[in-house]
């Protein structure tokens, strides 16, 4: 069967599209981390901060930077263009600390290390552009962090230490996914529709979410730098 894939065919401020300026809005935070398989579950909840409520003993959560309109829905049209299913579930976004599990008695400190995290640093722009694989470590495409990307591995070493301190199975490198454990000709579409992606944005901060028992992600927290 054949994929077609839903993306900008070129003019105006085109994500897909080469050679234009790009707009710089504001961007939002608590996007799910990934790429992992609980973030390709639901993530229907609508935006905002969710009350601690009644959590369990354990929580799993995540820290991401997203990436705002038009450039989030483009690479959510994309994802949903290369066969993903769980496309319109996950938006888009540069992971920070991925799914962690943590005791509920401890989420106090981590918010407060969190929020000293965002105090210590100071907002930064973002671009996007081209397209990179971890092929064949991982089955993954993604479009490459060009600028921000130091930004994001300071903010990624400070976020994971204290009470978030953990091993990564690989080294961090800042990105954001556009397909993923799909076949090896669709991958190969993904990376050469994606090279000529641009996107140029403001991140005044980052955002935790948590993935709750009914398997939803929720935007949870949002913290902003300085």
């Amino acid at each position: 069967m054949t994929r077609e894939t839903s993306l900008p065919d070129g003019g105006g401020d085109a994500p897909f599209a080469s050679g234009r300026p790009d707009p710089v809005p504001a961007s939002g935070t608590g996007a799910c981390p990934a790429p992992s398989a609980a973030c390709r579950s639901s993530l229907s909840a609508p935006a905002g901060s969710a009350a601690l409520g009644d959590v369990p003993g354990i929580v799993t959560i995540g820290v991401s930077v997203s990436v705002p309109d038009p450039y989030g829905t483009a690479v959510q049209d994309a994802r949903a263009g290369f066969g993903d299913p769980l496309a319109r579930s996950i938006p888009t976004h540069v992971t920070l600390l991925p799914p962690t599990e943590v005791a509920a008695a401890d989420l106090p400190k981590i918010e407060e290390h969190l929020a000293a995290v965002a105090r210590a640093h100071r907002p930064f722009r973002m671009l996007l552009r081209g397209s990179g694989t971890f092929r064949p470590v991982s089955p993954v495409v993604f479009v490459r962090v060009e600028e921000g990307a130091q930004e994001c591995r300071l903010l990624e070493a400070d976020i994971r230490s204290g009470p978030l301190a953990r091993e990564l199975a690989f080294p961090y490198h800042p990105h954001v996914t556009v397909a993923h454990g799909l076949s090896e000709d669709v991958l190969d579409q993904a990376y050469e529709q994606v090279r000529g992606f641009r996107a140029a944005f403001a991140v005044p901060g980052f955002g935790l979410s948590r993935f709750d028992a009914d398997e939803v992600w929720r935007p949870w927290r949002s913290y902003t730098f300085g």
